[in-house]
C-alpha cells in the first residue's frame, strides 16, 4: 500500500541532516518569495539559527509589488535578511541575448554569482537552494533530455565555492505545499512562479521597457481571475496563471491609422506536481475583461494590440514558454 506523505516527520528528518551537514559553520540562501525557497529557509533556519543568512535578489524581473511584499514577509519570519537591488547587473548581462537556455545560464550564473559575493560578507560556506524534484528531472543529466534548464540548476557554474544544501531535493510540488501548511508559512498556497521571474515570460530581448509590459499585464491577469473566483464565475484560481509577451508583432489600428503592436498570450492551467499540466477553462467574459484590459491599460494601449489564450497541455508544451 502506498504510504502518504508525512510533513512533520519529513521536517524532522531534514532539519537533522541540515545540522549535520551545516555543522557550526555558516550558510547563504537564495530566498525568492515562492514556496520552495521559503520552506528550504524555514527548515535550515530551525536547523542553524541566524547562521542561516537569507538573500533576496531583485532582479529586475519580479512581477508589480512582489519585492515589498516578500521583504515584508521575511522580516516577519524573523530570516537574517539581506536585500541586494541588482536589476542593472542582471539587465548588462543579458544585453542582446534571446535564446531561452542562454538566458537560463546566464541568470543562473549571475544568481550564484551574486551569492557567492554575498556569502564572502558573512562568512558562509554553504549554499542553501529549494531545489525540488521537478528542477534536475527538467534540466537533463545523465540519460534524462534537458528540457528546460532550472536556474538553480542548469546555470550552476563548474567553479562554484560553497557546498550545496538542498533539503527539498526529493519532493514534489505537492510535498513542499504539505510541509509548507505544516510550517504555517504564508505562501504555502501561492501559485509558483519561476525563478528566473519574468526573464522567461519574455519572448526575445530582454529589455527593461519590455518586461514592463509583461508585469503590468501580468498583473492584470491575476487580478481579474482572482476577482472571478471571488465572485462565484470560476470555482477556484488555476495552478498558475499570468501573461507572456510573445515577440510576435502584429498589425492593429489605432485611431484611423494601421499599427503594428505587441502579442500577449495568456496562460492559466492546472498540475498537481509540475510534471505535466493541464490547460484551465476559462469564462469567455472572463477572458474578455482580461483582453480588455490589457489593451486599455494606459501604460500598455500602445504597445499591445492583440490578446491570446494558450490552451496547450503540459505535454507537449511546457507551462512556461521558455
Amino acid at each position: 500500500m502506498e504510504m502518504l506523505f508525512d510533513a512533520e516527520e519529513f521536517v524532522k528528518e531534514a532539519v537533522q541532516k541540515a545540522k549535520d551537514q551545516v555543522g557550526d559553520a555558516h550558510a547563504v540562501i537564495a530566498v525568492s518569495g515562492g514556496v520552495d525557497s521559503t520552506v528550504a529557509a524555514e527548515i535550515v533556519k530551525e536547523a542553524v539559527g541566524d547562521r542561516l543568512h537569507a538573500i533576496y535578489v531583485d532582479t529586475g524581473f519580479m512581477r508589480k509589488g512582489e519585492s515589498e511584499e516578500t521583504e515584508a514577509m521575511y522580516r516577519r519570519m524573523g530570516l537574517n535578511l539581506t536585500v541586494v537591488h541588482a536589476a542593472d547587473e542582471y539587465f548588462e548581462a543579458l544585453d542582446g541575448v534571446t535564446e531561452p537556455e542562454q538566458k537560463r545560464k546566464i541568470i543562473g550564473e549571475k544568481f550564484i554569482r551574486i551569492f557567492e559575493r554575498e556569502a564572502k560578507k558573512t562568512g558562509a560556506t554553504f549554499l542553501v537552494q529549494g531545489t525540488i524534484a521537478p528542477d534536475w528531472i527538467e534540466s537533463g543529466g545523465g540519460n534524462r533530455d534537458t528540457i528546460k534548464s532550472h536556474h538553480n540548476v542548469g546555470g550552476l557554474p563548474d567553479d562554484m565555492e560553497m557546498e550545496l544544501c538542498e533539503p527539498l531535493y526529493d519532493l514534489y510540488k505537492d510535498e513542499v505545499r504539505a510541509v509548507a501548511r505544516y510550517q504555517g508559512i504564508e505562501v504555502a498556497e501561492r501559485q509558483p512562479f519561476p525563478g528566473p521571474g519574468l526573464a522567461v515570460r519574455v519572448i526575445g530581448e530582454l529589455k527593461p521597457e519590455r518586461v514592463q509590459i509583461a508585469r503590468e499585464a501580468c498583473h492584470i491577469v491575476e487580478t481579474e481571475l482572482e476577482k472571478a473566483v471571488e465572485a462565484g464565475e470560476m470555482t477556484e484560481l488555476p495552478w498558475q496563471y499570468f501573461a507572456v509577451l510573445t515577440n510576435t508583432p502584429t498589425v492593429g489600428v489605432q485611431g484611423d491609422l494601421r499599427a503594428y503592436g505587441e502579442t500577449v498570450a495568456v496562460r492559466a492551467v492546472q498540475s498537481f506536481d509540475a510534471m505535466t499540466a493541464q490547460a484551465t477553462e476559462i469564462p469567455w467574459k472572463v477572458l474578455g475583461r482580461i483582453s480588455r484590459g490589457i489593451t486599455n491599460h494606459p501604460d500598455l494601449k500602445d504597445q499591445v494590440n492583440r490578446v491570446v489564450y494558450d490552451i496547450s497541455d503540459k505535454p507537449p508544451a511546457t507551462v512556461e514558454w521558455e
